[in-house]
């Protein structure tokens, strides 16, 4: 039987003393945890082996005796003598050799059986690593496919769970260190002095009531928002159409739970708040960075005067498309009073846009000052104003395709419908089926006549269809290009990435193992590293939860729209949360 023991990397120079650590039966390992220095009486050790089971729930003993290369021999004699009065199930017995100090004899004692030859392997592990790491299952979904929902989930767990977890649980014993006034001096990562930091302890301390105020003001804000002021008629349709107000709620959410003075329960709402935390700090630093950027040798000045000769190139442009569309564009026929009507309708509501641009031309520039200190809010909340204002600035657009595709579909149902009458049938609006039916001769007359000039004036509808179409297809991937922006930052979990970077022991997928020390007769020493998770495996389980823009139908679906005429939102927003 081989019997593994996972030996501190910072106590092979402590003195001569007793083990203090976990036995795991399960996985026949020995976890030492510290070292019990002289001077000591068995019973304060026995007591306060007791308060770290009841603090920490460990099941933690007296697991041997080490013997440092400058022990004597009476000293050794006598640790090997403690284990009748600290009965346990193997006890080892660890010396350090004189000529090599790096070099252990190990030798087990099993008080119930007379050969006690066992295979021993020593294992180094960094304790601070190991105490401050979280070891992570690994999911067979994620590790293979996880696009595909029918493949099965099977999560494997570590056999070095019980090992981090017992190094994480006796966090209480790591505390004490030799400036402490204590009866029983340990060895262990943080004897030399406790690790900590002064900035740190300043912010513990002035989190609690940053938190309550912060909780006060967006609790605020919300019964603002959720007041009768905003559900008036108007504002509310208004209101509920806006990307800004999409991402204001998403940020109140957050600010919500980060300001929230309840504790953590688990590593994963610790890891969410977390990240929440330093998205919304990086997303204002970034936003506060395109403010400087903006107010800086007037730009705000030079966007306002070339919004307007922008607008009116796109309106010219615009113009220029419609008298290509009423003559004979590509040399198609296209028919003459039809398209005459369209033309002049459509250019009426240019002559309107620009009029209203050139009317708003003196307020520009104030309403931009304004809107450029909406970044302070965030960069992501200043992308969905620009989301906003392409709306806004591209209404016409978006006027045109609606009174294209309305005409468009119009006369494809119309179509549709007459040519089920020439089959002899018609649509059952109650049983959502064709049916059956016979129509009389003046009914097929009539149907035929309009089937006749529905079918020839096609052309020239779906010719101003197709081109309006394609405009606002345009406006609709700007659109969804900043919207997919604004999700990429709001789901980055930005703290998880950081700690990947500077401390990757944090994070661990697993473990592995350097031969340290091989010699013959001798136990086999390795050295234990932790396995970092990979950052694509950080962004798959941190992924903060985001309202997804993505298109809710497939492509398809939004070929069939677009041959049919129906109207398309491909990045309207769901109102459920995607994780």
């Amino acid at each position: 039987m081989v019997v593994k023991v996972f030996f501190p990397s910072c106590c092979p120079e402590a003195e001569s003393g007793l083990l203090l650590g976990r036995w795991i039966p399960e996985q026949n390992a020995a976890v030492v945890l510290a070292i019990i220095h002289y001077p000591f009486i068995p019973g304060q050790v026995k007591q306060y082996l007791e308060q770290i089971k009841n603090v920490t729930t460990v099941n933690v003993s007296v697991l041997g005796s080490w013997s440092s290369h400058s022990s004597r021999t009476e000293e050794n004699q006598f640790l090997q003598d403690l284990s009748s009065l600290f009965p346990h199930g193997f006890w080892f017995q660890l010396t350090q050799e004189k000529e090599n100090e790096s070099v252990f004899n190990c030798h087990v004692v099993q008080p119930c059986r007379k050969n006690n030859e066992e295979d021993v392997i020593l294992i180094h592990y960094d304790q601070r690593k190991v105490m401050l790491s979280k070891l992570h299952d690994m999911d067979t979904k994620i590790l293979g496919n996880n696009h595909n929902p029918e493949v099965k989930s099977e999560v494997i767990n570590s056999d070095f769970a019980a090992i981090f977890d017992t190094v994480a649980k006796c966090e209480l014993l790591f505390t004490i260190d030799k400036y402490d006034e204590t009866p029983i001096k340990f060895t262990h990562w943080q004897s030399e002095g406790r690790e900590t930091s002064v900035v740190v302890e300043l912010v513990k301390q002035a989190s609690v009531p940053i938190c309550m105020v912060l909780l006060f003001l967006v609790t605020l804000v919300l019964n603002i928002c959720k007041s009768r002021i905003l559900n008036v008629w108007p504002l509310h349709i208004l209101w509920s159409k806006l990307s800004t107000r999409v991402q204001l709620a998403h940020r109140l959410d957050h600010l919500q739970t980060i300001a929230s003075t309840t504790k953590a329960q688990n590593h994963t709402e610790f890891m969410r708040k977390a990240n929440l935390f330093v998205s919304f700090l990086i997303d204002v630093g970034l936003g506060m960075l395109l403010i400087l950027w903006l107010y800086q040798k007037n730009r705000i000045g030079q966007l306002a005067d070339a919004l307007i000769p922008a607008a009116d190139h796109i309106a010219k442009k615009l113009q220029e498309l419609l008298e290509w569309l009423m003559g004979a564009p590509a040399g198609l026929k296209m028919n003459k009073a039809l398209d005459e009507v369209l033309g002049r309708f459509f250019l009426y509501h240019i002559h309107l846009w620009i009029s209203y641009i050139h009317l708003m031309s003196s307020f520009i520039e104030v309403m931009l000052w304004y809107v450029g200190l909406s970044a302070c809010l965030g960069l992501t909340v200043a992308l969905s104003v620009v989301s906003d204002i392409t709306s806004l600035l591209t209404f016409h657009i978006y006027c045109f395709y609606v009174y294209g595709a309305r005409i468009y579909c119009l006369k494809i149902y119309g179509l549709s419908s007459l040519w089920r009458l020439f089959r002899g049938k018609k649509w059952n609006v109650l049983r959502q089926r064709v049916d059956s039916c016979s129509y009389d001769l003046d009914q097929l007359f009539i149907g035929t006549l309009l089937f006749t000039v529905l079918l020839f004036l096609l052309p020239t509808t779906a010719l101003y269809y197709l081109i309006f179409t394609l405009l606002r297809l345009v406006v609709v991937v700007i659109q969804g290009l900043i919207h997919l922006l604004v999700d990429f930052i709001n789901s980055l979990p930005l703290y998880a990435l950081g700690l990947r970077l500077c401390r990757p022991y944090v994070l661990a997928a697993g473990v592995k193992f350097q031969v340290f020390q091989k010699v013959a007769g001798k136990p086999l020493h390795l050295l234990m590293q932790i396995n970092p998770l990979t950052y694509r495996m950080i962004i798959e389980r941190y992924r903060l939860p985001t309202y997804s823009c993505y298109p809710k139908d497939s492509w398809a679906a939004l070929c069939k729209k677009l041959f049919v005429g129906k109207l398309i939102y491909p990045w309207k927003r769901k109102t459920g949360k995607q994780d």
